[in-house]
């Protein structure tokens, strides 16, 4: 039963999750082929390069991703699970 639970617990977090990312996503955000286009251009650095720069390696699962533009400066916003929890991470992408 308690791991029924803790299921329902994930999957719930992980709703919340991409709930948040969607509603930030409204809000000047790039397209992935835009990203694409951002990230060969050298206008912002890879999605891998932030990923180690922040210290996130292989045992982290990516829910989603999204560039947006914060405050004038581009920043990726991650939906990540790690040791049962769901959060959002904001990177800075330049």
């Amino acid at each position: 039963m308690k791991t029924l639970t803790q299921k329902i617990l994930a999957s719930l977090v992980l709703f919340l999750v991409l709930a948040t990312t969607i509603s930030t996503a409204q809000a000047a955000c790039l397209s992935p082929l835009e990203a694409q286009k951002a990230a060969e251009s050298g206008e912002i650095r890879s999605f891998d390069q932030v990923l180690a720069q922040a210290g996130i390696d292989d045992s982290v699962k990516i829910l989603s991703r999204q560039v947006c533009d914060e405050g004038g400066r581009l920043v990726y916003i991650v939906g990540i699970f790690k040791d049962g929890q769901a959060q959002n991470l904001v990177l800075d992408a330049q």
